[in-house]
């Protein structure tokens, strides 16, 4: 008996329907980097992040709800640490990125997130890396080390560079701890999960740290679009595009986002891509593209 993912392939027009969910997936994802770039400034780094986790949160529980009861006690400590690492702290670190560096460089860092991963299951849990792999890390990390190293209008953009890598640090440990601890729960209701509780563990420090002046119109739009469609949508339609073609074709969309993010901000937002962010793009999409064909 085929697969959900052979058998979405056997169709010609759900393979194209999904090469369109992947780009327009993409499209959503950079917008996403762009969103945070006009909202950030206004909002302050913990207090975006906690409007976007909360609403991406309320998209998303129809899915916990009918899955409700597959949730034992048990799992819940996980997955409260899992929203913490996954969801917490890399978006209030991307949303720090945001505020001192253009959209595309916290998209270029998010790229990482694939090889850290790799890296993560090969130390802690036994997978074997490979010397195609490791030289995909090594020219994944001079990416950021080109990205650090560089300025933007003469100002240094290496701690909004360490803040995004951190962010897709933690994101591969987080994708391990989903993989080896949530095996057979259905991973769209863990997103709702993890969401919601992200948005419970952030909350206390977003109060603290809420904006003194009211946010322009503007910026509670672009706050609006992260948390609704860059997040809870999104989400909704990576899961979806799990579940039909599999994870190693959804993982694709990895390549489209900091493409995007940039296109949407040159387009939107006036931002040049540098040469140096070109470099450092080449580099990490390249060591995530040849790592994925490893694989």
């Amino acid at each position: 008996m085929s697969t959900t993912a052979e058998r979405a392939f056997e169709s010609p027009t759900r393979d194209w329907t999904s090469v369109v969910e992947l780009g327009v997936l993409g499209a959503i994802w950079g917008a996403s980097f762009m969103f945070q770039r006009v909202a950030a400034p206004e909002f302050g780094a913990l207090a975006l992040a906690e409007l976007r986790l909360a609403l991406g949160a309320l998209v998303l529980l129809p899915f916990l709800w009918r899955a409700r009861q597959l949730f034992p006690l048990r799992v819940w400590p996980m997955l409260a640490l899992l929203g913490a690492i996954n969801s917490a702290v890399p978006f209030a670190l991307f949303a720090y990125a945001a505020q001192r560096a253009p959209a595309g460089i916290g998209a270029i860092c998010n790229s990482m997130a694939v090889l850290f991963t790799a890296l993560i299951a090969f130390l802690f849990y036994g997978e074997k890396i490979g010397l195609r792999r490791a030289a995909a890390l090594f020219a994944g990390f001079a990416g950021v080390v080109v990205l650090a190293s560089a300025k933007t209008a003469g100002a240094s953009i290496g701690l909004a560079v360490a803040a995004g890598t951190g962010a897709a640090l933690l994101y591969g440990i987080g994708a391990n701890l989903i993989r080896s601890r949530l095996v057979g729960l259905p991973p769209i209701a863990v997103a709702a999960v993890t969401l919601s509780c992200a948005s419970l563990e952030l909350l206390p420090f977003a109060l603290t740290h809420w904006p003194e002046a009211m946010p322009s119109t503007r910026a509670w739009l672009s706050t609006l679009a992260l948390g609704a469609i860059c997040t809870g949508a999104a989400y909704a339609i990576y899961y979806r595009l799990i579940v039909r073609i599999g994870a190693a074709r959804a993982v694709t969309v990895t390549y489209l986002v900091p493409l995007f993010a940039v296109a949407w901000a040159w387009l939107l937002l006036g931002e040049p891509l540098t040469i140096p962010m070109a470099i450092a793009a080449t580099l990490i999409l390249g060591s995530v593209a040849f790592s994925q064909k490893a694989r």
